[in-house]
């Protein structure tokens, strides 16, 4: 008969992208890494996974979910042939709330089961074959076999383990078979239970529904307890096996007790801790001991319970496990010995017997070279730099790395990696954010000295033929009166202003020119030391010039070069208080350009003052002293030669040492 689900053509587990807020603990806590993550989301690679339903349990988001069979399940009990409903043994862990269980058996009955029985009888008919396999004193240890998820991991993961687990088919299959003799070859089976992995176990059972699916049903019918007439499960009845999904669950029903002297079984459930008793095993550190193996801690925890706050009486480990075995010590104290023992005498010829296949999906590890230059990559070159902090959803930032080649996982999902490349990111948004500034800065100043340069250049036209006559005849006035004559100093004063006046005139033509660079082939380093020798220092102020340039050559116009440094190193000199100083000058060199700090220890520019610097007529100076145009002509110089001029100043002996210091930086080879 042909029992096959449609749904079973699906995906056990699924991601639902828009939910996924990639937090990576789904990546921790699967034992088989089957989950990869690409372009920012984390999907579940099928024929790795093994169905323990661990990604489901962890995520917050609900963005790993399950397949659900609530629509295949409600085709079948509404149709012709009879169906049983299997109940998992932790069911009082699930519904704690309702404290008649006959009770929960009248809601099942109602959604249309023929028959609702307990897969506990199941479990019964399991314990004695591994009682038959523990009583035989040569007999090689074994791996349960109960749990589906450890057997898929097995199979896939460790495969030259499988002859070593218990070749016995796990209680569910074992109920199902007990109830097709009992009620017939076309009975329709549906298990209900804690566990996800059940749904792909065996074609013997028709469909499977977890707890979860089973309220959703319950509370889609509205059925509730009130409405119901208590009724007992159909038989067979189970036993012992009601206590199988907890804790040693199957140890208990066996009838073995974990004795430390005899070193019998070893007990291993959760993620980590049954993966860390099969590496012993398969190593043969623990070779002669039997492993009981599950993926949860218990099928009381499996993923298929509703999770809590749901109902907050089963939503704790130890209560759920009281709730088990309250109903146990119950069951055992009203059960009907005589008939248990005659119904296993009935089912003792089943055939149990259950074989596994090799199913080997590992991948051979990559070689030392490309492990380390992922890691390198992510920038960690020592043993120091693997923090391991787990944050990737790895144990170690080897794993990680071995991931990242096997292509399920990227770099950016270690957090300290990201973290430095933000860092970086946010430093070259900075420095962007510092250029764009500038550039907008000197676009102002720019536009600024354009319409300034355009006025001052008809002004100073306009202005040099007066000024010429008044400077000649002033100075011819001057040279015909007599030394004592009372309008002489009159006469000194006027050719003095007049002077002065023509050196604004020439400042202003010089400010407003349009042209006239000449570019010539030029030693950057000779350019340097003949600036620094022309400025003549006080002897209380120690000039230094530190060229790292190692190609000088340059296409620049030395003249204005020259003035540009001449008059920097002359702005610095006036600047220095009265005890005097140090002016430093420093120069670098690259591929495409020249860069030069002139930098002094003087009185620094005000905060309030940086942002006039290169206006006209703007002076710190006083009266007399300066005209305000050496800046703005030093500024059209290099805006000439297509470079760029920076200022940084102190002013303020709290903030540190005063000064200011100068950046300029021009081509190599401005482009015409």
């Amino acid at each position: 008969m042909n029992r096959e689900n449609p749904a079973r053509k699906k995906h056990l587990v699924s991601t639902i992208k828009e939910r996924c807020r990639v937090c990576y603990t789904c990546v921790r806590e699967c034992p088989a890494k089957a989950i990869k993550i690409s372009n920012g989301q984390a999907d579940i690679i099928p024929e790795r996974c093994i169905g323990c339903g661990n990604c489901v349990k962890v995520c917050s988001q609900n963005a790993k979910v399950f397949r659900t069979e609530i629509e295949e399940v409600r085709l079948m009990i509404s149709g012709k042939q009879p169906c049983a409903a299997i109940i998992a043994p932790s069911f009082p862990a699930e519904f704690s709330e309702i404290k008649n269980h006959r009770l929960l058996v009248s809601l099942i009955r109602n959604l249309g089961f023929t028959y609702v029985s307990e897969v506990a009888f199941g479990a019964d008919l399991v314990a004695e074959e591994y009682k038959k396999l523990m009583q035989v004193g040569n007999y090689p240890p074994v791996i349960s076999s109960d749990c589906p998820a450890i057997v898929s991991y097995i199979e896939h993961y460790h495969p030259d383990l499988v002859d070593s687990l218990a070749h016995v088919v796990s209680p569910m299959v074992a109920m199902s078979k007990a109830m097709r003799k009992r009620y017939g070859d076309d009975l329709k089976i549906i298990f209900i239970g804690p566990c996800i992995a059940k749904k792909d176990e065996s074609e013997l059972i028709d469909a499977a529904l977890t707890f979860r699916e089973l309220r959703e049903m319950l509370t889609q019918a509205g059925i509730k307890p009130a409405d119901v007439t208590p009724t007992d499960f159909d038989p067979p009845l189970g036993g012992k096996g009601a206590i199988f999904p907890v804790s040693r669950g199957l140890l208990n029903t066996v009838g073995v007790k974990e004795d430390i002297f005899q070193r019998n079984v070893i007990v291993a459930e959760g993620r980590i801790n049954f993966q860390e008793a099969i590496k012993e095993f398969e190593s043969g550190q623990i070779a002669q001991e039997h492993l009981e193996l599950l993926c949860c801690e218990g099928c009381i925890m499996g993923p298929g319970m509703s999770p809590y706050p749901f109902f907050a009486a089963s939503s704790r480990r130890y209560r759920k496990q009281a709730s088990v075995s309250d109903y146990v010590i119950n069951k055992l104290e009203n059960l009907d010995v005589k008939q248990w023992e005659k119904d296993i005498e009935e089912f003792s010829s089943l055939d149990l017997f259950r074989e596994f296949k090799k199913k080997d999906i590992r991948v051979a590890k990559p070689a030392e070279e490309e492990i380390n230059g992922v890691l390198h990559k992510m920038g960690k070159f020592e043993p120091k730099d693997h923090l391991d902090c787990g944050a990737c959803g790895y144990d170690s930032c080897r794993d990680h790395a071995i991931a990242i080649i096997r292509g399920l996982a990227e770099h950016e999902m270690c957090l300290p990696y990201a973290i430095e490349k933000l860092h970086n990111y946010v430093r070259e948004l900075n420095i962007s954010n510092e250029k764009l500034a500038n550039t907008q800065e000197a676009l102002k100043q720019s536009e600024k000295l354009a319409g300034l340069g355009q006025l001052s250049a008809g002004i100073a036209h306009e202005l040099n033929n007066p000024l010429g006559v008044i400077t000649m005849y002033s100075n011819i006035l001057k040279d015909e009166s007599a030394t004592d004559n009372p309008i002489r100093p009159d006469l000194e004063l006027i050719v003095e202003n007049a002077e002065r006046c023509k050196k604004i005139v020439g400042g202003l033509l010089n400010f407003a020119r349009k042209n006239q660079v000449n570019f010539t082939e030029t030693d950057f380093n000779k350019l340097l030391e003949h600036s620094v020798s022309s400025v003549i220092m006080p002897a209380n102020i120690v000039k230094t010039l530190d060229s790292q340039i190692n190609n000088p050559q340059a296409s620049v116009d030395y003249d204005q070069m020259a003035q540009v440094f001449t008059n920097l190193l002359k702005n610095a000199v006036e600047a220095m208080p009265p005890e005097g100083g140090r002016i430093h000058i420093r120069a670098l060199d690259s591929a495409d350009e020249f860069t030069v700090y002139i930098s002094d220890t003087g009185s620094g520019i005000s905060k309030e003052n940086m942002g006039k610097l290169f206006t006209p007529f703007f002076t710190t100076k006083a009266i007399g002293k300066g005209t305000g145009l050496g800046l703005p002509i030093i500024y059209g110089i290099v805006k000439m030669h297509k470079g760029s001029i920076t200022v940084k100043s102190n002013a303020d002996p709290q903030k540190g040492p005063t000064g200011t210091t100068f950046t300029i930086t021009v081509p190599r080879f401005p482009a015409n």
